[in-house]
C-alpha cells in the first residue's frame, strides 16, 4: 500500500471494474481504481487565471504543482463543498479532482450503458464512460480524464504558484 491514503486495486471480478465510489455534490460518481492515484485532505488551492470555471486552481501535491478540478462543477455546473481531493493519472501527469466525499471501492460496470451523449452537455461527455444505477440512484461512470484541455495545461505552466 506504501503511502496513506493510496488505494490498493482489488480485483476486477465479473461484476464490473473495481471503482473508487464519490459523491461530487449531489452527484454519484466512480472512477477506475486504475485511474487513481490516492486520495486525501484537500490541500491548499492558488486561483488560475484564463481557466475554465470548473479548474479551481493550482495546488502542490507531493511536492509538484497539480491542477485542481471541482468535479461537481464540470459535471453539474454549480460548485459544493469539498471534502477530498482525488489523485488521477492523467496523459500529462497527475489531476487532483475535488469532491465531497468518498463512498468506498466497489465493483461498477455491470449495467452501466453507453449512448449518454444525449443526457450530458460536450464536457461531460468528455469525462463520463457510462450512466449507471447503484441502489436506484444513477452513478456516473467516469474515465481517467486524459483529455484536459491544451488552454488549461497552458496556463498551468504559465503560473508561478506562491511559497
Amino acid at each position: 500500500m506504501g503511502q496513506p491514503g493510496q488505494i490498493a486495486p482489488p480485483a476486477e471480478t465479473s461484476a464490473g471494474a473495481a471503482s473508487l465510489v464519490f459523491r461530487a455534490g449531489p452527484l454519484l460518481c466512480a472512477l477506475r481504481i486504475e485511474d487513481v492515484i490516492e486520495t486525501m485532505r484537500p490541500l491548499a488551492t492558488h486561483p488560475l487565471a484564463g481557466t475554465p470555471p470548473f479548474v479551481s486552481g493550482i495546488c502542490i501535491m507531493r511536492g509538484a504543482p497539480t491542477l485542481v478540478i471541482d468535479v461537481a462543477r464540470l459535471l453539474g455546473g454549480a460548485t459544493a463543498p469539498v471534502g477530498r481531493f482525488v489523485a488521477v493519472r492523467t496523459g500529462r501527469g497527475p489531476v487532483a479532482f475535488a469532491i465531497s466525499t468518498i463512498l468506498g471501492v466497489r465493483q461498477v460496470g455491470a449495467g452501466a450503458t453507453p449512448g449518454h451523449e444525449a443526457l450530458l452537455g460536450d464536457a461531460s461527455a468528455r469525462l463520463v464512460a457510462a450512466v449507471g444505477t447503484m441502489d436506484a440512484e444513477p452513478v456516473l461512470v467516469l474515465r481517467g480524464m486524459r483529455l484536459v484541455p491544451d488552454e488549461v495545461w497552458a496556463a498551468a505552466a504559465d503560473l508561478a504558484v506562491p511559497a
